[in-house]
């Protein structure tokens, strides 16, 4: 079972092996190659995971990443998100992360915490393009979410479980001055997945409690050494009669004023929440790469 208290535990060994491990390795790769992070600690956009691997170590190399988001919506519904990954010999990847959900005008004063611990490895190809590299950088994830307040919203809008297991593949490739000259980065994923609200509203529900694929496509382009812009669409399950769920987009501007550290800003939708419609707002992410 996965408590607050495990996933602090989870957080700070990842904190030890991290600091251990940059005394012997700097990340070589290229900027902007380990993605951000996104909301459920894996390296990737925003909203979605892509095939790169956290941090900037090569394949001879630890990297990592650590990252705090906060986001809210015009219906006062307020995201913080923290967490910590580190990427080994660019090939393998593990991520914890805690997610507080602020309810709002919708319940004053309330939220809804959810831990995410997750894999990834990458299969083959290499995120960069040439001529003897054609094949994106192709990798597979898994994400499990323990719902530490199950009981106070989720199940009383027909979630069936508090846990659950997101299972993706992703596919990116960064096209060096592909795009006018500038630098382009393109992901694709599919996800396996049971999860209201990313697992904020716990998984399954009346409508279907089974996996089904959804697909989810990012774009962005360096547009210099500093600043990234880009979208990012997730589509996601609808399976609460009480609670209608819509697709994931936003538009973010990545700024790098250090190799090693990043602010994305961002305008998002994330479409109906509960049964607030049209739930519009933004983003802000701060995160330290090594």
């Amino acid at each position: 079972m996965c408590t607050i208290k495990s996933i602090s535990s989870l957080l700070s060994l990842l904190l030890a092996l991290g600091a251990f491990s940059s005394l012997a390795s700097a990340g070589d790769r290229l900027l902007a190659t380990g993605g951000v992070t996104q909301v459920e600690g894996s390296a990737g956009g925003g909203l979605m995971p892509w095939a790169v691997i956290s941090g900037y170590g090569t394949d001879k190399q630890i990297g990592g990443s650590a990252f705090y988001t906060h986001a809210e919506t015009k219906a006062d519904y307020k995201l913080n998100s923290a967490g910590i990954s580190l990427g080994f010999v660019n090939r393998v990847e593990v991520s914890a992360a805690q997610t507080r959900f602020g309810l709002g005008n919708t319940i004053r004063g309330e939220e809804i915490r959810l831990n995410t611990v997750g894999v990834k490895l990458r299969v083959i190809g290499d995120a960069i393009y040439d001529q003897d590299s054609w094949i994106p950088q192709i990798s597979v994830g898994a994400q499990y979410k323990y719902n530490e307040d199950f009981n106070f919203v989720p199940k009383l809008l027909g979630a069936k479980d508090r846990s659950g297991v997101d299972y993706y593949v992703a596919a990116s490739k960064l096209f060096l001055g592909a795009a006018n000259g500038y630098n382009l980065l393109v992901n694709a994923n599919l996800h396996a997945t049971k999860a209201n609200q990313f697992g904020l509203l716990g998984f399954g529900g009346d409508r279907r409690d089974s996996y089904r694929l959804y697909p989810a496509v990012s774009a962005a382009v360096m547009l210099s050494d500093s600043f990234l812009v880009g979208t990012e669409l997730r589509f996601k399950p609808d399976n609460l009669s009480a609670a209608e769920e819509k697709k994931a987009q936003d538009i973010f501007l990545t700024w790098f004023p250090h190799r090693n550290v990043s602010v994305t800003g961002a305008y998002i939708d994330l479409g109906t929440i509960a049964t607030k419609e049209n739930q519009t707002g933004w983003y802000l992410s701060g995160q330290i790469n090594y």
